[in-house]
């Protein structure tokens, strides 16, 4: 490809030489001889500082939006007016725009994102088709588990993944689509299928500084950044801003299909919720379809009707819809169990928004009041630094108020004081009027909560989920909140190896 193909499309202020190029990168510790080399400016780094390291490693070709570069001689060069929006022109043009050959979903919204796509990813396994799946936890591609270093991808990185996807015979993907990749353009010209929302509550005020901004960069997902809006779009009826986004999309999309509890194109009839597992019937325009899943809690009957009503818009029928849903036994990091043979539950979760928090809450009541009447809820959890600050108290309160105990602790404190972070969540605590204790090292935070907990109690680990890293102010260590667990379990003197070999875990 030369280098002038490869700029098709994209927004060029000047341009210089025609070289064949090789490979495109972003990062310039990646860069091969012959490749191309974007420089843009990110929200942290400059990636134009390193132009120079790029075409010493070999690029023949820069492309930056800086209007300060000089040119550099011996390479091509170009300057364009916005590098993400160029990289993700490029990057499609280098791995021949594979996404216009796969049929797409995007998930957005605040909580659910991955239940939903590993879900959908079922379904659509049931109905013979193969995806590719891209997300918080991990992305599925060409039969491998690939570590998710973001949400969503950079453009380049997505559009790679899309092409090896193709190669291997996928037909469709499924992916979360965050509210930073839409405002940064990550999905500029990859066209959705069908675009789902999932609801709106607050996160990432660090970031976008309204609710009004965090809602429009959702929107982007439905109206198209430099495509086409989706075919369908799938959306939750019982959120405010739900009902909002349907009223947009009904003017755009040729589909719209809603989803809720009790209204909605798919909802709910006959629900039942036990510790094992969830049934209802899917009430559906094609008809009526028993489900039974082994999730629990109202949270994911919201996370199977939306995968469910993204399916009948990709044209699957109720029965693959209802077998794709039984077939998902567990999702890393979502109400994942952690068993030891203990008398008490423990449960790893995500959650890492107040919202979030008093579902997870309200589900474990729900869980330990079936169980017997002295069951007690003790949750651990801590908020996230260099992040929202005005949430934390939000979080500390709604984690009292669904809690008999908490152990307030770190989550990824990353560059500030862990003792700062937890004060700002106490103020919660105590407007709850909770009974609590602080602990700022997370390990010990767990095994704390362990030695407290009683028969017929359930622990709630909270925040991390599927995380192995614990990003401090020195840097990242390992740190995975369901193997901590078990050696807190282990600690307590309970056999966790003879209870997963007995089946014990996650049953």
């Amino acid at each position: 490809m030369t280098f002038q193909e490869l700029l098709d499309g994209a927004e060029i202020r000047n341009q210089s030489g025609n070289p064949q190029i090789s490979g495109l990168e972003y990062d310039s510790r990646r860069v091969k001889p012959g490749d191309a080399f974007v420089a843009m400016q990110g929200e942290s780094s400059d990636g134009n500082k390193f132009i120079d390291r790029a075409i010493a490693a070999g690029a023949v070709a820069v492309v930056t939006d800086s209007a300060g570069e000089a040119v550099r001689a011996g390479v091509a060069w170009a300057q364009v007016s916005h590098g993400r929006k160029a990289l993700a022109r490029l990057a499609a043009n280098f791995y021949h725009h594979p996404a216009s050959k796969l049929a797409i979903t995007g998930i957005t919204g605040t909580n659910g994102k991955s239940t939903t796509a590993f879900l959908l990813e079922a379904i659509l396994a049931a109905a013979g088709r193969r995806s590719a799946l891209i997300g918080t936890i991990e992305y599925h591609v060409a039969g491998k588990i690939l570590p998710a270093p973001h949400t969503t991808p950079e453009s380049l990185d997505l559009n790679r993944l899309f092409a090896e996807a193709l190669a291997a015979g996928a037909t469709h993907a499924v992916m979360e689509v965050s509210s930073h990749a839409l405002a940064q353009h990550r999905t500029l010209g990859t066209y959705f299928e069908i675009a789902v929302f999932t609801n709106l509550t607050r996160d990432h005020l660090d970031y976008h500084l309204t609710m009004e901004e965090y809602f429009a960069a959702k929107q982007v997902l439905f109206k198209g950044d430099g495509v086409a809006p989706p075919r369908a779009a799938v959306i939750a009826f019982d959120d405010e801003s739900g009902r909002e986004l349907a009223h947009i999309s009904k003017k755009i999309s040729q589909q719209v299909f809603t989803y809720g509890m009790t209204q909605g194109d798919f909802h709910v009839a006959k629900l039942e919720i036990t510790p094992h597992g969830t049934r209802f019937d899917l009430i559906t325009p094609a008809g009526t379809i028993a489900i039974a899943s082994p999730l629990i809690g109202r949270v994911n009957v919201y996370n199977i009707l939306a995968a469910a009503t993204a399916a009948h818009a990709g044209g699957c029928g109720l029965e693959e819809i209802s077998h794709g849903i039984s077939s998902l036994v567990r999702v890393p990091g979502r109400f994942e169990r952690v068993d030891c043979g203990q008398p008490f539950t423990v449960v790893v979760d995500y959650a890492h928004t107040d919202d979030a928090l008093r579902n997870l809450t309200a589900l474990a009541r729900e869980f330990v009041t079936r169980a017997g009447p002295n069951g007690r809820v003790i949750t651990v959890f801590g908020c996230g630094g260099d992040r929202d600050r005005a949430k934390r108290p939000l979080m500390g309160e709604a984690a009292g108020r669904g809690s008999d105990f908490v152990v307030l602790t770190s989550d990824n404190p990353r560059s500030e004081d862990p003792l700062a972070i937890i004060n700002d969540a106490m103020v919660g605590l105590q407007r709850a009027g909770a009974k609590y204790r602080t602990e700022p090292d997370r390990r010990a935070a767990i095994i704390a909560a362990i030695q407290e907990s009683a028969p017929g109690d359930i622990v709630l680990l909270a925040g991390k989920g599927h995380e192995k890293i614990q990003v401090l102010r020195a840097g990242s260590i390992p740190f995975d909140d369901v193997e901590v667990a078990r050696q807190a379990l282990r600690g307590a003197g309970y056999d966790c190896a003879r209870s997963a070999a007995t089946g014990g875990e996650n049953r």
